[in-house]
């Protein structure tokens, strides 16, 4: 798998990791279904210790963790600062409310004789979690601190250009308290992932990643009758009706196309733009775009980081040639970015028809695709034009009509006069090709549990 951690700017390869033994694979397997024996048996309050330290000493070293991601996949520090911070506030989260969100349910029954019925969620066992390199601690935690805190213990495999941040988190649970092989790091290759699916004491995988893997590794879960969830991949629309605040508009799209090097799922990749205000907006967009800073995402004025390696780089560009010659047109805006690093120049592609092929791919970049809709209904048939159904907004100067027109569109999640966004209390998922399953909340937490029935028939027994 080349474990290796390379800065995206400064293309240097800074350190390399060994593939994972077969003998430690197997070992760390053995490992994490012993310490799940003990640890289905511990109390939320014991759970919620451990969560809680993590979160508390994220916290306390955030710059050095925040580092680690900036050099490792080239994300501005203070967007590596805010994501060290959203993974503590999903520890935090489990912490105060996994014995709440998976307390046993007493079901209402038809008849007496039905008995007494009581829904239980108890933990599987083992879990394989397969992570992106985008966000290399958020991916990790709106998994594991859910798993665990449910009594779940878990196996990792992250993306073999973070092998630092996995290993930072394998240390952090370590010494937030959590058992022995209750989370385990492994530098996996692609064999032993099959391997780990195969055992029978791993319950689950879930995994966050292309639409690729995401099918390689659903087809392996399901030979096997495992269980699992898959957030995919996204093109989300950013619709913008008649009536938007263009301002507020504008500034928004901006960020929420090119946040984090626009490399997130639910990224504003479709700006989807009513006629009446089309050209107003492409306008003032490339005006946003063209201000936007490329340069050392360590340099408190960046403003557009790099790519996460030069590969994705090479491929986005690609992907921008085949556009073109698909019949789109491509508009690079803005400053020419630094000839160091692993940079794509902002690029907007206009005249995408819907017999164009790019109109329906993901551009996990800077690359923005802007679409004329003759009218409000036009623009929902074009946002739910897409293969993929993950996140999506809506932005109008009436949120209440901006709520219905969010029901119309088909998608995971849907803001109104706001890009998708990522919170500790927000629940995570999409649609169609973006996958299945949910993460964070109650329905992240519940996704690998046994929801088992218990019906006392005889309700004249004592309890």
């Amino acid at each position: 798998m080349a474990y290796a951690t390379t800065n995206p700017y400064t293309g240097e390869v800074l350190k390399t990791f060994p593939d994972a033994a077969d003998a430690d694979v197997k070992q760390a397997i053995g490992d994490a279904h012993a310490a799940f024996l003990s640890w289905r048996e511990s109390s939320f309050a014991e759970r919620a210790k451990v969560m809680q330290k993590a979160a508390d000493l994220l916290r306390q070293d955030a710059d050095t963790y925040a580092r680690i991601l900036t050099t490792e996949m080239g994300k501005l520090l203070a967007e590596a600062r805010a994501e060290v911070e959203l993974s503590a506030e999903i520890f935090d989260y489990y912490a105060t409310n996994a014995e709440r969100l998976l307390a046993p349910e007493t079901l209402p029954v038809a008849h007496a004789s039905e008995g007494r019925v009581t829904l239980v969620h108890e933990p599987l066992g083992v879990l394989l979690c397969i992570e992106p390199w985008n966000f290399p601690y958020y991916q990790i935690a709106r998994i594991i601190a859910p798993q665990l805190s449910a009594g779940n213990t878990m196996l990792l495999k992250h993306a073999s250009n973070v092998p630092q941040s996995a290993a930072a988190f394998d240390a952090l649970m370590k010494e937030a308290g959590l058992p022995d092989g209750a989370f385990r790091n492994l530098y996996a290759t692609r064999t032993q992932i099959e391997f780990i699916l195969n055992d029978p004491r791993v319950h689950g995988v879930a995994l966050t990643g292309s639409e690729a893997a995401g099918s390689t590794i659903a087809a392996l879960a399901g030979k096997a009758l495992k269980k699992s969830t898959m957030e995919l991949g996204g093109a989300d629309a950013f619709v913008v009706l008649a009536d938007a605040d263009m301002k507020k508009t504008v500034d928004w799209a901006v960020f929420g196309r090119h946040w984090n090097g626009g490399q997130v799922c639910v990224s504003s990749k479709r700006m989807i733009v009513v006629d009446e205000v089309y050209d107003e907006f492409l306008e003032r967009y490339r005006k946003g775009v063209a201000a936007l800073i490329a340069g050392d995402p360590f340099d408190p004025k960046t403003t557009l980081a790099p790519l996460s390696s030069q590969g994705a780089a090479d491929e986005i560009k690609d992907k921008v040639r085949q556009a073109i010659s698909l019949g789109a047109k491509a508009e690079e805006v803005g400053p020419s970015v630094p000839n160091q690093g692993a940079f794509v120049q902002p690029t907007i592609l206009t005249d995408v028809g819907e017999d164009n092929p790019a109109r329906y791919w993901e551009f996990f970049g800077p690359v923005s695709m802007l679409f004329r809709a003759k009218d409000e209904a036009d623009a929902v048939r074009i946002a739910n034009d897409s293969p993929f159904g993950l996140g999506g907004s809506v932005f109008t100067s009436n949120p209440a009509h901006g709520a219905e027109v969010a029901k119309k569109i088909s998608t995971g999640m849907v803001f109104v006069n706001h890009p998708t966004m990522v919170k500790a209390d927000l629940p995570f998922g999409g649609v169609r090709r973006s996958g299945y399953g949910r993460e964070l909340l109650g329905l992240g937490i519940k996704e690998f549990v046994n929801h088992k029935l218990i019906d006392v028939v005889d309700i004249d027994a004592p309890f």
